[in-house]
């Protein structure tokens, strides 16, 4: 809404001199979003003033308008409401303006006020606490500016859905905050692709159990795939591991990453694990080594080979999990390395 045929304007030389008394980079500004510094109007003083008022400290104002220049050009009055806004959820204004640090960009869009407020209001009514939202304002906040009709028709739809397919009314809410607070895109999803994708495991003789085991596993991203990209990478999985449908449906069930991932990535992994001597056979049995991108695994199996262990006859599990799983893993085995084989200072029974 800023656009302007800058090379036949000037710089407004007010605004300028009022970032270089802040002690702005202003060669960091053309460099980013130059465009900010040859509009009309602009407010430096005024914002610097009110994030001052909150308990920015001079560096603090420096770097929050060096990231987010387009600030200065937002009224004292938006900014103020947007203040107003962000302290119903904020514990108070010190964590508020390290917020504003971290984030600037989500806090100084203020064209989807109204629709912040509603969905900050409908948010506390569904029972996420106020730093999930706070999470959710500097982390996703395109949620806010969807209309909060919107955003509940897409709870609905799944509040739905999770007591159709057997979820108990006792357990919604906390599965639905679960959900939610796990992955907060679920609400830039329409409610029909929700549908389709519930569907679809249907139609592949997903028990509505097991439909509600991927949808915890998968935290949701699920409704950010398509039936045709899921489709895909079934066939794929069933062609490379030679199985029938339900052992295919029992693979996806322990590595749902068989169904989240799409062809190119699952053929990448696959390959890459090829390459260190590993057989289709071993993936098949600990599919759940396809969730880790190459070069997490090449990495682990030099770290285990430097012990001594031999992954081509080994189990795959030992690659598996998060860093801190691995790390466990690896611990055990280097004690197991390197504790003796017997106990010197034990008594020697020998018989008579």
């Amino acid at each position: 809404c800023y656009t302007t045929d800058m090379k036949s304007r000037e710089e407004n030389k007010k605004t300028i001199e009022s970032l270089y008394s802040l002690s702005v980079d202003i060669k960091k500004i053309r460099r980013l979003k130059e465009w900010v510094l040859f509009q009309d109007v602009a407010y430096v003083k005024e914002i610097a003033g009110i994030l001052q008022d909150m308990g920015a400290d001079k560096t603090a104002v420096a770097n929050i308008l060096e990231r987010c220049p387009e600030a200065i050009l937002q009224s004292p009055a938006e900014i103020n409401s947007q203040r107003a806004l962000w302290q119903l959820v904020c514990q108070n204004e010190k964590q508020l303006i390290k917020l504003i640090e971290q984030f600037p960009e989500s806090f100084f869009t203020t064209k989807y006020h109204q629709n912040q407020k509603a969905n900050i209001m409908f948010f506390q009514e569904l029972g996420l606490k106020n730093n999930i939202i706070t999470r959710f304002l500097t982390s996703a906040p395109n949620i806010f500016y969807n209309p909060v009709e919107k955003n509940k028709n897409v709870i609905e739809t799944l509040q739905r859905n999770y007591l159709n397919l057997g979820g108990s009314e006792a357990n919604m809410k906390i599965w639905i905050l679960k959900l939610l607070s796990q992955n907060p895109f679920i609400l830039l999803n329409t409610s029909t692709t929700i549908q389709e994708n519930l569907e679809f495991l249907q139609k592949n003789d997903f028990t509505d159990d097991e439909v509600l085991q991927l949808l915890s596993k998968l935290k949701g991203f699920i409704f950010q795939l398509s039936s045709t990209t899921m489709q895909k990478s079934m066939l794929f999985s069933k062609n490379v591991f030679k199985c029938s449908d339900q052992e295919l449906k029992q693979l996806v069930l322990k590595c749902p990453a068989l169904l989240s991932y799409s062809v190119p990535v699952l053929e990448e992994r696959l390959e890459g694990l090829l390459k260190e001597g590993i057989s289709v056979a071993q993936i098949r049995e600990t599919p759940m080594v396809l969730e880790l991108t190459t070069q997490i695994v090449q990495y682990r199996i030099k770290k285990l080979s430097a012990l001594g262990y031999d992954i081509k006859n080994g189990s795959l599990e030992s690659l598996t999990g998060t860093k801190k799983d691995f790390e466990v893993t690896y611990g055990k085995i280097q004690s197991k390395k390197e504790r003796p084989i017997f106990n010197p200072v034990a008594p020697i029974h020998i018989e008579d």
